[in-house]
């Protein structure tokens, strides 16, 4: 019997194959399948799935696998604003989702909090992705502060995901529609919707390119205590192109952060052409350890793009920071969280 060597090309293959981890990215309820649906169009080395309770909205999602969410719950007709029907819809359908998720690794769930689908499946599909044993994290975006009920909605449901969810990266939509600029509002949220599919190809692709730091180092980065992440994009250009990345990056932060100093963990992920050095990425980790905590946990990946010259862009999270988002509710929304916890538990 011929028994393949260790050291053999075949083997190395082998090896390679079976240690680059298995990434996934759900898209949870109209706002998550929105975002996966243009990381679908666009190519992306992970596996891409469109979760939700509203057929219609479904139906025109693009992705690798749809799973209609709960229709003994919902008829497809959506959850109408009640968290309690996307978690039940989600319960529903927690063995075809199990089986989509089976031997993935790394699981990113994506969800516009505040509704009803996203609000409320976001934590049931979290827990279903921690029984295998993944790592759970959220990416999610939370309503402007004007929209009262949808405001106290998102709150209730962030801390359901920070409960169960290794690391919940977070964005206000506010700050995320101001990156847009002048742009009419339905092209305004179709830009922000690109940024954050680009964030997440940025994120899912440094855990499975080779010559990206590992797996290991990019989620150790962002599994901190807190749990609450947040992430920002700069430019630069010409001779401190990279540098001026790294604060543009660190400005344009797309959730509130109290303070910078206590965040325990950072990824930094810049893209430029040719013409960038070592010594740029030096100095731009430089700039970043003097705004974060000095025991910090840093991950540095780089992705060289021909097409760019004399420029760069960051992209930048940081893990374990406070926000005002996160500010201590009233008995009666504190009643209602309870109320929620024990619905996703059950």
């Amino acid at each position: 019997m011929l028994v393949e060597s260790r050291n053999s090309e075949a083997y190395m293959g082998y090896e390679l194959k079976h240690t680059v981890p298995h990434v996934s990215i759900l898209g949870i309820g109209g706002a998550g399948c929105n975002i996966v649906s243009l990381m679908a169009k666009n190519g992306s080395e992970a596996s891409i799935l469109a979760l939700n309770s509203d057929a219609r909205h479904l139906s025109v999602t693009k992705a690798e696998k749809r799973i209609l969410l709960g229709y003994n719950t919902t008829s497809g007709l959506g959850c109408m604003g009640f968290p309690e029907r996307g978690a039940r819809a989600a319960k529903e359908s927690a063995g075809e989702i199990a089986k989509e998720l089976f031997g993935s690794q790394v699981i990113f769930i994506v969800a516009g909090l505040g509704g009803g689908t996203g609000t409320g499946a976001a934590p049931v599909v979290a827990e279903i992705a921690k029984s295998q044993g993944a790592a759970a994290i959220g990416v999610v975006t939370i309503p402007f502060q004007i929209e009262k009920t949808r405001w106290a909605r998102a709150k209730e449901g962030l801390e359901a995901l920070i409960g169960v969810c290794d690391a919940v990266i977070v964005v206000d939509n506010g700050k995320l529609l101001k990156t847009a600029g002048n742009l009419p509002l339905s092209q305004s949220l179709v830009a922000a919707n690109r940024l954050i599919a680009r964030f997440l190809r940025n994120l899912s692709d440094m855990l499975v390119e080779p010559c990206s730091p590992g797996f290991d180092l990019s989620l150790k980065a962002l599994m901190t205590e807190n749990g609450v992440c947040t992430f920002g994009f700069g430019e630069g250009f010409g001779y401190t192109k990279v540098k001026d990345s790294i604060r543009n990056a660190l400005a344009n932060l797309l959730l509130d952060v109290r303070d910078l100093r206590k965040a325990e963990g950072a990824i930094i992920h810049v893209e430029g052409g040719e013409d960038m050095k070592a010594e740029d990425l030096k100095e731009a980790n430089k700039i970043l350890m003097k705004k974060i905590a000095s025991n910090a946990r840093v991950s540095c990946g780089v992705r060289l793009n021909n097409s760019m010259y004399d420029s760069a862009r960051a992209t930048i999270v940081l893990a374990g920071v406070e926000s005002p988002f996160q500010e201590k509710r009233s008995r009666k929304l504190n009643l209602v969280s309870s109320r929620l916890k024990r619905l996703f538990r059950d």
